[in-house]
C-alpha cells in the first residue's frame, strides 16, 4: 500500500507517494507540487563493484513531452538526445547529492528523474532534486542524511524563496542553493538585468539599462536566507521521510589504503624528489611528473624486495604530494608555483587577432589560455529550442559554446561531442555576461571559447575572454566582466583561501568556487563544497578575496579595450524608422519584395512592425547603404495608410517606354532616384545612365538636374528608368 507525506514547505504544497510505481528499485517516489509530477528512481548493483578509487554515480533527468500534452518536435516523434536544460539539471543533481555518498562506495548507482507531468508555475529543477533526495534517503543505500534545493529571487530588493517563473522574470536574482539542514553543498547564482525609464527633464525620459550586480554582502544574505530554508526542508524531510525508510543494506566500503609503512618510506627518502615534480605540476594539470618519480622509486631494492608495484608506488607518491601540497599552503602560506595565496597569475590580452571574424580575444592567464571568438548575426538567426511547459518554440539570441580540446592538456585524444562538462561551464560563462548585454539590443550573438592550454579554470578565462570579445564586436554592454576561480584548503582548524586556482589545487583542495562579476558587483557564481559545508562568515571572507582578485583582472581588460581595433569583418548595420503603416508594402506580397532586396543587395533586414524601425545589416557597407534608399524610396512611393486613397496609381500615371522630364533627387552610388513630374521617385540605375560605361553617378548626374527619362518598368510602388 503507498504511503502518502504531505508538507506546506516555503509556500509550495508538497506531495511525496512512496511504495506506489516502480518498486523495484532500491528507492522511488512520485513527487507533486501543483500539476507537476516526476518520477525519481535510484538503482545501486551492490554485487557489482567497480575497482577503481571513485563513486560510479549516474544521475539522468529527462523530460516527457506528453507531460506538457504536446509532441515531440522534429522529424522523430520521439524523445531524443538531452536538451541543454535536462544535461545542466542533470549536473545540480548530481554535484547536490554526490557528496553523500560515503568514501569506498564503489557501487554502480543510477538516480533517474522523469518528468511525467509540467506546470509552468513549478521550478522543475528544484523538484527534481527534493524527489531524487526522497528517493535516496528512503531508499536501502546507506544514506542518513537530507539534501534539497531552493531557489532565491529578488523583487523591489525583497528577498522570495521558490519563486514561480513569472516572478523569476520579475526578479534581479536567481540564486539555487542546495544543502542539507546544516550544510551547504552547491550554489549557482545569477544576475538577471532590468530596465527602467529616468526622467531627465520636463516631458523627457531616458531608459537606464540595469545589470543588477549583487556586493558580496547582499549575496551572503540572501544566501543565508535560503540556509535557513533548506534547514526547515530537510528537518520536515528526515522526520517525514522515517517512517518510510527501508532497511539499510549493510554493504562493504572499499578502503584503497596501502601500507603505512609504504608511505613512510617514500615521504622519508623521496620528499625532494616530489617537490620538485610539484613544481613542474603547478605548470600542467597532467600528472607526468609524479607518474616519473613513481617509476624511479619502483625499480629500487626496497620495492623489489617488497615487492611492491608500481600501482602501490604510485598511490603512495601521490598521498604524499597532497600532504605537502596542503601543507605549503596552510602552513607556509606559500604555493606550488611559489605565489601568495592572493596573487594572481601573469595575464595577456591580445584582441581581433582574427581577421576573418566580427571579433577575437585571446585570454591568457598563467597556463590557462582561451580563444574566444565572437560572431553577430541577424534576431531571427538564434537557436531555436523548445521549452517542456511553452506551446511554442523559443529564440535563443545569446549563446556561449565552450570547447575543451584534449590538446589543452597534453592528452593524445580526439575530440567528441560537446559532454556536460563543456555544457555546464558554457552554461556559467553565459551566466556572467548574460546581465551586461543592453536589453534593446536584439542581435544574434555566438561566442565560442576554444580552451587551447589549461592549468586552472578555463571557465573564467572564457569569462574574461568572452567580454573582451563583445565589446570588440560593437555589442553594447553595460561593463567588462571578469572571473575568478577560488580555493580552499582545511586542516583542522586553519584553513586557506585561495586566489586564482590552478588545477594542482582544485584536485587536492577542499573547496571549488568560481566568481564573475564587474567592478561593481557580482554578476554569476558558482561554488561545489567537498569538505561537508562551509560556515557564511569564511564564505563572505573568500567573496570579499575574490572581489580583490577581479578587480584586478579587470583593470588589466579595461586598458587591452583601449587597443581594440574594430574587425574589417565585422558587419555593418543601419537602422531608421519609416511610416510602420508602410512596413507591409516593404515587406510584400507573400515577403516578395524584401526577398528581392535580400538577393539584390546580399543584407539581411529585421522589420519592426510596431515601431516602424528598420534594421539593414551585411557585410558590405555600400551595398548595406544602397539597400536602405531602396527601401526608403519604396516607403516614399507608398500611401502612408492601408486605408487612404491612393494619391498616386503610377500604373495608370506611367506607361513603358513613355518619356518624361524629371528632376535628380537623390544620387547613390548605384544610380540615381528622380523625381517625376506626375509624382513619384523613379530609379535611374547607373546600368541605364548612358550607353557609354559610367564609373561614378556624380561625374555624369547632379541633384536638381533636370533629365529625360524612358519609363523601363512600373510597378504599384516603383519605377524603372533609363537615359532616353
Amino acid at each position: 500500500m503507498a504511503t502518502v507525506c504531505e508538507f506546506d514547505l516555503n509556500g509550495k504544497q508538497e506531495v511525496f507517494e512512496f511504495e506506489k510505481v516502480a518498486k523495484q528499485a532500491n528507492g522511488a517516489v512520485l513527487a507533486k507540487i501543483g500539476n507537476a509530477v516526476v518520477l525519481a528512481t535510484v538503482v545501486s548493483e551492490f554485487d557489482n563493484p567497480v575497482s577503481e578509487d571513485f563513486t560510479p554515480l549516474t544521475v539522468q533527468y529527462i523530460e516527457k513531452t506528453y507531460a506538457a500534452a504536446k509532441l515531440p518536435g522534429g522529424f522523430i516523434k520521439r524523445e531524443g538526445k538531452p536538451s541543454d536544460f535536462e544535461t545542466l539539471t542533470s549536473r545540480v543533481i548530481d554535484r547536490s547529492l554526490r557528496p553523500l555518498f560515503p568514501k569506498g562506495y564503489v557501487y554502480p548507482t543510477t538516480i533517474t528523474v522523469m518528468v511525467l507531468s509540467a506546470d509552468k508555475d513549478v521550478d522543475l529543477q528544484t523538484l527534481s532534486l527534493n524527489a531524487a533526495n526522497a528517493a535516496l534517503y528512503t531508499s536501502n543505500l546507506p544514506i542518513k542524511k537530507s539534501v534539497c534545493g531552493v531557489r532565491v529571487g529578488k523583487i523591489e530588493n525583497e528577498l522570495i524563496i521558490n519563486p514561480t517563473s513569472e516572478q523569476l522574470e520579475n526578479s534581479t536574482l536567481d540564486l539555487y542553493v542546495a544543502g542539507s539542514k546544516d550544510e551547504l553543498l552547491m550554489i549557482e547564482m545569477k544576475t538577471i538585468s532590468s530596465s527602467e525609464l529616468v526622467e531627465i527633464d520636463i516631458e523627457a525620459f531616458t531608459k537606464i539599462h540595469n545589470t543588477n550586480e549583487m556586493d558580496e554582502e547582499s549575496l551572503v544574505e540572501a544566501i543565508s536566507f535560503a540556509q535557513n530554508a533548506l534547514k526547515e526542508s530537510n528537518l520536515t524531510y528526515e522526520k517525514a521521510f522515517e517512517e518510510v525508510c527501508k532497511e539499510k543494506v549493510e554493504v562493504e566500503l572499499i578502503k584503497f589504503t596501502i601500507d603505512e609503512s609504504v608511505i613512510n618510506y617514500v615521504r622519508d627518502n623521496f620528499s625532494n624528489e616530489i617537490k620538485e615534480a610539484i613544481k613542474k605540476l603547478a605548470k600542467s594539470e597532467r600528472a607526468t611528473q609524479l607518474k616519473d618519480v613513481a617509476k624511479m622509486i619502483s625499480s629500487n631494492e626496497y620495492c623489489s624486495t617488497n615487492e611492491l608495484d608500481f600501482t602501490t608506488i604510485y598511490e603512495a607518491v601521490s598521498i604524499v604530494k597532497r600532504e605537502i601540497v596542503r601543507n605549503m599552503i596552510v602552513s607556509d602560506k606559500v604555493r606550488a608555483d611559489g605565489r601568495g595565496l592572493k596573487d594572481v597569475r601573469p595575464i595577456t590580452i591580445e584582441t581581433n587577432i582574427l581577421p576573418s571574424t566580427h571579433s577575437s580575444c585571446l585570454f591568457t592567464r598563467g597556463e590557462t589560455q582561451a580563444l574566444v571568438i565572437g560572431t553577430i548575426a541577424g534576431p531571427k538567426d538564434g537557436q531555436m529550442y523548445e521549452v517542456l511547459t511553452d506551446k511554442s518554440t523559443s529564440m535563443e539570441r545569446f549563446m556561449v559554446h565552450y570547447n575543451f580540446p584534449g590538446f589543452s592538456v597534453g592528452e593524445a585524444k580526439p575530440m567528441f561531442g560537446v559532454g556536460r562538462r563543456e555544457l555546464g561551464h558554457g552554461n556559467l560563462a553565459k551566466k556572467a555576461l548574460e546581465a551586461t548585454i543592453d536589453d534593446d539590443y536584439t542581435e544574434t550573438i555566438r561566442l565560442v571559447s576554444e580552451i587551447l592550454e589549461s592549468n586552472g579554470s578555463s571557465s573564467m578565462a572564457t569569462v574574461c575572454g568572452g567580454s573582451l570579445a563583445l565589446k570588440a564586436a560593437g555589442v553594447p554592454i553595460s561593463d567588462l566582466v571578469a572571473g575568478v576561480a577560488m580555493g580552499m584548503v582545511v586542516e583542522g582548524d586553519n584553513y586557506s583561501v585561495l586566489t586564482d586556482i590552478m588545477g594542482l589545487e582544485d584536485h587536492d583542495g577542499d573547496m571549488d568556487f568560481k566568481v564573475a562579476g564587474t567592478n561593481k558587483g557580482i554578476t554569476a557564481l558558482q561554488m561545489d563544497i567537498k569538505l561537508g559545508g562551509i560556515e557564511l562568515s569564511v564564505l563572505k571572507e573568500a567573496l570579499l578575496q575574490a572581489k580583490e582578485g577581479r578587480v584586478h583582472i579587470l583593470s588589466l581588460m579595461n586598458e587591452a579595450a583601449k587597443d581594440i581595433v574594430p574587425s574589417e569583418a565585422l558587419p555593418l548595420v543601419e537602422q531608421f524608422a519609416i511610416d510602420p503603416s508602410k512596413i507591409m508594402v516593404i515587406i510584400g506580397k507573400a515577403g516578395a519584395t524584401i526577398k528581392e532586396i535580400i538577393e539584390k543587395f546580399t543584407v539581411s533586414i529585421d522589420l519592426d512592425r510596431d515601431s516602424g524601425t528598420v534594421k539593414v545589416s551585411g557585410g558590405n557597407k555600400q551595398n548595406v547603404l544602397d539597400a536602405c534608399e531602396h527601401i526608403k524610396t519604396i516607403s516614399n512611393n507608398a500611401p502612408a495608410r492601408k486605408d487612404a486613397p491612393k494619391n498616386v496609381d503610377f500604373e495608370k500615371l506611367y506607361a513603358v517606354d513613355e518619356v518624361v522630364t524629371g528632376k535628380v533627387e537623390r544620387v547613390v552610388d548605384f544610380g540615381a532616384f528622380i523625381l517625376l513630374p506626375k509624382g513619384g521617385e523613379g530609379l535611374l540605375h547607373i546600368s541605364k545612365i548612358s550607353k557609354e560605361r559610367v564609373n561614378n553617378v556624380s561625374d555624369v548626374l547632379s541633384v536638381g538636374q533636370e533629365i529625360e527619362v524612358k519609363v523601363l518598368k512600373v510597378k504599384k510602388d516603383r519605377i524603372e528608368l533609363s537615359s532616353n
